[in-house]
């Protein structure tokens, strides 16, 4: 049996990929995968993944037509069933229409279905037709986010549990159950862009995961101190002050395959899911290959590119964990579970190299 004990993963830099399952049609051919299909190849994915010696495979939540996960804990609970190693977590886990103690649930189970892989990255969610589907007010966004995540991290310390809130009812001497297989289950905060989220984040104690999908990486540097600092000042362990970064992105064996190859699916992508379609604005080749220059945090190209592109995040950041989405815009698996590879076999064990070599 597995054992994830706090602490057993800070020593290490840790790879993953995450993926939302988007049902966008491919490109070049028209098609879309049913939802079936495309849960099917998500968990191939993520077996790939875990047999190429990646850290951590993530599955995201919406609740549309146009993509195929609405339930990451069971989800990954059959991804658990045929992986053997490598950590299972949510990307992300919307609290702010979810039940906390249903959540801790699903994710204690998964956590004893896996022997100890389980983690939650809860963010507020960046859509938010979850809202009106399961009865909340947006107006109360932020505020059912803060108490909700306050009551999922007392789960996690109590068997038992009395509480009070004012949009959620309350508890009285309720047992939690079941426990989990590790003594204490990852939670982190997913980050999007705001001061505030980070913030929360450190006071707290958790581990942030910030969404970079593109851009200059220079931007979202005061979101990782204002982070660190809030961590220091609520005098939590550094051992759980533990950043991850989240990108888009795409391996190739060159950098001008990698443009060549990912440049349909990406501009397909932004088209039907970031707002390109209301804006009546479709991706030139153009724009994407500023997107994808080496200065940028959009990680398409090479290994090396991608290597030096992890490597000087890192400088910036600090960070203790790279997780990044290739399948997105109808790309077909053929050419994700390549970069899949790609990233495993030439990117993760040169950036670990140099990351030993400089602290020596």
């Amino acid at each position: 049996m597995l054992s994830h004990e706090k602490g057993s993963h800070e020593a290490e830099f840790e790879f993953g990929i995450y993926t939302l399952g988007d049902l966008a049609a491919d490109p070049h051919t028209g098609r879309a995968l049913c939802a079936a299909a495309r849960i099917k190849e998500v968990i191939a994915a993520a077996k790939l993944a875990d047999d190429a010696g990646l850290d951590v495979f993530g599955v995201g939540e919406h609740h549309r037509l146009d993509f195929a996960i609405t339930s990451p804990p069971v989800l990954l609970a059959a991804i658990a069933q045929a992986t053997k190693r490598i950590r299972l977590t949510s990307a992300t886990t919307v609290l702010g229409t979810a039940d906390p103690v249903r959540v801790f649930e699903d994710f204690a189970t998964l956590d004893l279905l896996s022997d100890g892989r389980a983690e939650i990255i809860a963010g507020r969610g960046a859509y938010v037709e979850s809202f009106p589907l399961f009865g909340y007010e947006l107006e109360d966004y932020k505020e059912l986010f803060a108490e909700k995540m306050g009551l999922l991290l007392e789960l996690g310390e109590h068997e038992r549990i009395t509480w009070n809130g004012e949009l959620r009812s309350s508890l009285e001497d309720a047992e939690i159950a079941p426990r989990p297989f590790q003594t204490r289950m990852p939670i982190w905060v997913g980050v999007g862009g705001t001061p505030s989220s980070a913030q929360m984040a450190g006071k707290l104690g958790v581990g942030m995961a910030l969404a970079i999908l593109g851009g200059d990486p220079h931007r979202f540097q005061h979101l990782v101190t204002a982070y660190r600092e809030a961590v220091q000042a609520a005098m939590h362990p550094a051992i759980d002050s533990k950043v991850a970064i989240t990108s888009h992105g795409f391996i190739a064996k060159t950098t001008e395959r990698a443009i060549a190859d990912y440049y349909p699916y990406y501009a397909n992508y932004v088209y039907e899911f970031m707002g390109g379609r209301e804006r009546g604005e479709k991706l030139t080749k153009q724009q994407f290959e500023l997107m994808a220059s080496p200065e940028t945090a959009l990680a398409v190209g090479s290994p090396q590119q991608i290597v030096e592109k992890i490597l000087a995040q890192h400088e910036l950041f600090g960070h203790n964990r790279y997780m990044v989405q290739f399948d997105i815009g109808g790309q077909p698996y053929a050419k994700v579970a390549e970069a899949i590879e790609l990233l495993a076999a030439d990117v993760m064990p040169v950036v670990r190299r140099e990351l030993n070599t400089k602290r020596g």
